[in-house]
């Protein structure tokens, strides 16, 4: 049975992007990034809402991704080489290496992916996270030393998860910190 995280670079106030809709505020450094390149590496797929597929796609399928840093070349091998799930009422068609779902069938797809898949399921997205929130097993914030002050949130408004801390690692260059947490059920 598959295993649904949900987790993104956060502001220390609980925001993935800035009042403005910039995520510039959370670029990794490389210790970091190989930390997401692990992770990365152990997901069975990435489950994404439109505005974030959209955001991902475009940067790690770009040419200049492949022959960039290594560290991020390296997660652009791997992003490409994990097969991608969209969730969108508004896209038409994706490339290969993803596949289309109607946002509308959401919830019936991630039961049915938890079912039928032995790993991890990695849901990005405020939104789409919102519409399966009593679905995920696992929250892995990273969470950055900022303070945006307003922007759109992390955590789903109207949905309560009671937490336990499965582990902690901070980046001590960047100050970073990533936190996994398990869901009681």
């Amino acid at each position: 049975m598959g295993i649904l995280t949900y987790g993104m670079h956060i502001s220390l106030d609980g925001y993935i992007e800035d009042q403005t809709g910039s995520i510039a505020f959370g670029v990794p450094d490389e210790e970091m990034h190989k930390a997401s390149n692990v992770q990365a590496r152990d997901t069975a797929a990435f489950l994404f809402g439109r505005r974030l597929y959209k955001v991902m796609e475009d940067f790690w399928t770009s040419p200049e991704r492949a022959d960039g840093e290594r560290v991020e070349a390296e997660f652009a091998e791997i992003y490409r080489a994990t097969p991608r799930i969209v969730f969108s009422d508004s896209l038409e068609s994706v490339p290969d290496g993803c596949r289309l779902v109607r946002s509308s069938d959401a919830r019936d797809e991630v039961v049915r992916l938890k079912a039928e898949t032995d790993g991890i399921l990695s849901i990005g997205g405020p939104r789409l996270a919102a519409s399966v929130a009593d679905l995920v097993d696992q929250v892995d914030p990273y969470l950055l030393p900022t303070v945006l002050g307003g922007g759109t949130p992390f955590y789903p408004s109207g949905h309560r998860w009671d937490l336990s801390l499965a582990e902690a690692r901070v980046f001590r260059a960047s100050g970073w910190t990533y936190l996994r947490y398990m869901v009681e059920r």
